[in-house]
């Protein structure tokens, strides 16, 4: 099939009704829940996902990425209007975005915001068509012994990057592991973990563990500690971006991009990292660097082009090898798996015309975000007004809501609330739940794989130590776990030397 004929059939699934309305109503509901303090991209994503399985698979993967671009974007609103970051990838954003509505240049900040973002989001986009299938066509030639190494790689670079501590981090993924194994194992068909209990012959539902893990502690949060968010929203003011505004930020909206999409690409990093990045380079490099942090409207760019720019990007080792990028993109692997498809290299030959299709609709999400991110800057404080006394029960409803829905069992619902406790616990002792979440999808494909290479080598490890990617991914995990223990004795010794330290 050549280029043409894939653009062809990608057109024919994603042009209809259905799937552009779909897109739509995703980047709206993503754009307004990142809008929405205590809300969060991940959240959204999550809540939503309950309510594909009964659409056609590409509409339903377009809802969830359209949450996840319009929840990226709307978490700068109410960090420039309110000083609270709607999303952790927004934090970056109030260093700049909250002096310039303080000056009353809310309207000129959130215009930046939005031109940076679409800006971003169309270069990220432009970065998976491009790269995504060239990745996937060298990962046909991976194996079980390929896999497995590219498989404990992500696990260590996850375990690593999410959160302070490295310990903590590899707690979570370990604690993830474990979880994973519950239920029938697949070669010898012996119960792992199940006490006796059938509902646990099938595994731990993920659904309900990721709804658990991530909406329900926050809903937790808010019965501990119901004190509501601090600031009032600022008016936008008169002042709009102009064009050349824009055109003497476009330079650092482009760099900002390309850290977002090389961050992105990485699995495991997150578009936090990713804006605080793109700020410091854009700060480093500016001419008005005395400005930054007072009010400097290329800081705003650089940050929502950097968390923006990696949106795309965590897809690229989502479709090319299976691996989810960020903690949004291993939810949405659920919603591949649901919908009977398996994201991976094989993918781009079976699929091909649904990855095109998947192509399309995320340059049209573009476009869609720009229209549907002016109109919410201009009805924040609408969203922005929301008691959080109405919000989260509404939130606990749509939890058990989506996790009941699933198999229609109340035995998940049981699931959610202990993993909604096991995730309370992680968030009140600084435990990250990312590397939790992608060590419990990753933990099977890393067992299976491992098992084949052991069957078709007879037991002799040697097998993960055959040819150039299985030594190229050993090294990289080598390096990723020398990194992180130089880092960890680094933040030892700092913490040691403060004053008062005991």
């Amino acid at each position: 099939m050549s280029f043409l004929d894939s653009i062809a059939a990608g057109l024919s699934l994603v042009g209809n009704f259905e799937a552009f309305a779909a897109l739509f109503v995703g980047v709206l509901i993503g754009t307004i829940a990142g809008a929405i303090p205590g809300m969060s991209a991940t959240m959204a994503v999550a809540l939503t996902l309950p309510f594909t399985f009964a659409m056609e698979a590409v509409p339903a993967i377009l809802l969830l990425l359209g949450v996840y671009k319009g929840g990226i974007f709307g978490g700068c609103i109410p960090a420039i209007l309110i000083k609270t970051p709607g999303t952790p990838a927004s934090s970056a954003t109030v260093l700049d975005g909250y002096p310039m509505a303080e000056k009353g240049q809310a309207g000129k900040a959130l215009g930046m915001a939005l031109w940076a973002s679409c800006t971003a989001d169309l270069i990220s986009n432009l970065s998976l068509i491009l790269f995504a299938g060239w990745l996937a066509s060298f990962a046909l030639n991976f194996g079980p012994p390929e896999f497995f190494t590219l498989i404990l790689f992500s696990l260590t670079i996850i375990a690593g990057v999410s959160g302070n501590s490295l310990l903590k981090g590899a707690l979570s993924a370990m604690l993830g592991l474990l979880l994973a194994t519950v239920g029938l194992d697949l070669v010898y068909g012996t119960n792992r973990l199940t006490f006796g209990d059938p509902n646990l012959m099938g595994g731990l539902n993920f659904i309900a563990v990721l709804i658990g893990l991530f909406a329900m502690p926050e809903v937790m949060s808010m019965v501990w500690d119901p004190k509501p968010h601090e600031g009032k929203a600022r008016g936008l003011g008169s002042d709009s971006v102009t064009f050349g505004e824009y055109k003497r930020c476009f330079r650092t909206i482009v760099r900002g991009s390309f850290i977002g999409v090389f961050l992105g690409s990485i699995p495991g990093i997150g578009a936090a990292p990713a804006a605080f990045l793109s700020y410091s380079e854009a700060r480093r490099k500016s001419p008005n660097k005395a400005n930054f942090g007072k009010g400097e409207v290329e800081g705003v760019a650089a940050s929502e082009a950097g968390n923006n720019g990696v949106a795309g990007a965590t897809l690229i080792p989502l479709l090319a090898l299976g691996v989810p990028g960020d903690v949004i993109t291993a939810i949405i692997i659920g919603a591949f798996m649901i919908h009977g498809l398996q994201p991976g290299p094989m993918m781009f030959v079976l699929n091909k015309d649904l990855i095109y299709g998947l192509f399309i609709g995320l340059i049209v999400s573009s476009f869609f975000l720009f229209f549907i991110g002016s109109l919410a800057i201009r009805l924040f404080k609408y969203v922005a007004d929301i008691p959080r006394g109405v919000l989260f029960p509404g939130v606990l409803v749509l939890c058990i809501y989506g996790v009941f829905a699933v198999n229609n069992n109340i035995f998940d619902v049981g699931v959610m609330f202990v993993m909604g406790w096991v995730g309370y616990v992680m968030l009140r002792n600084d435990i990250p739940a990312a590397p939790f979440l992608i060590a419990f999808i990753l933990g099977p494909l890393l067992e299976n794989n491992f098992r084949q290479a052991m069957l078709m080598s007879g037991n002799s490890p040697e097998i993960l130590f055959r040819g150039p990617i299985t030594w190229f991914f050993w090294f990289l995990t080598l390096l990723t776990v020398a990194a992180i223990i130089r880092a960890g004795i680094r933040a030892t010794r700092s913490m040691r030397s403060k004053p008062g330290a005991g």
